[in-house]
């Protein structure tokens, strides 16, 4: 058995340095969770960084803190940035437990979920950032629809400069706004969010376009099942 300073805790979360407001619904935000997790901030890891990261300059950061986390007790890790997803396959190759990066992860799955005709939709921070390599590492095909949050909008800045006082109207209107774009590419069965600060939103998504939003929590709640089946009472 693997010696840990804590016990109970399943999930740890890798989480970029910034500063900004994390709603509940946020994977940054505790209170998003109904069971505990355990959080490791990157020391470097910042919004100017995350969306590039081909150089792999980040990847033996993202690597130490991991370890650390499954040092410290933790039996799964993930991320609170969808980019990562590049990381994918080095992360799971080095740490000693299973490894979920990215909402993107979900993508192949959730496809062949449609009814004929549908496809899925990526909601992401960077459009132009997320490019094919990135949906790659984790089976996406390239040719999925992907719309970002425009780069002027509050939602990034307050992201980039680490603005807490952004209200959660503004945001939620410019992602809903987003969302929008996203489905007039047509046939869009479900959506994909990229960034894990998208999910406070993802309730009012589904409400306004009537369909199917996964995300970093949708994702966490199965990693954490599969590490922490349900027990049943016996019959």
């Amino acid at each position: 058995m693997a010696r840990k300073t804590y016990y109970g805790v399943t999930i740890g979360i890798l989480m970029v340095e910034t500063y900004f407001r994390r709603f509940a619904g946020d994977i940054g935000n505790a209170e998003t969770w109904p069971f505990p997790v355990q959080y490791k901030v990157v020391r470097g890891a910042t919004p100017a960084n995350i969306t590039q990261l081909q150089d792999n300059v980040l990847l033996e950061p993202f690597k130490r803190a991991a370890q650390e986390l499954i040092d410290e007790g933790v039996d799964g890790i993930t991320t609170t940035c969808g980019f990562l997803a590049y990381y994918q396959q080095q992360l799971a190759a080095f740490c000693s437990v299973p490894v979920a990066t990215s909402a993107l992860l979900q993508g192949p799955m959730v496809a062949r979920t449609l009814p004929r005709g549908g496809r899925i939709g990526i909601l992401t921070y960077d459009e132009a950032a997320l490019t094919a390599p990135y949906l790659e590492a984790v089976g996406v095909d390239p040719a999925t629809p992907v719309v970002g949050v425009p780069a002027g909008s509050e939602f990034r800045r307050s992201i980039r400069d680490g603005d807490a006082a952004v209200p959660y109207d503004v945001l939620e209107a410019e992602v809903l706004a987003t969302a929008g774009r996203l489905m007039d590419h047509g046939n869009i069965g479900a959506i994909i969010c990229e960034c894990t600060n998208l999910t406070p939103f993802s309730a009012a998504m589904a409400e306004r376009f009537g369909v199917p939003v996964f995300d970093s929590v949708s994702l966490v709640h199965w990693f954490h099942q599969g590490l922490r089946p349900r027990q049943f009472p016996r019959r």
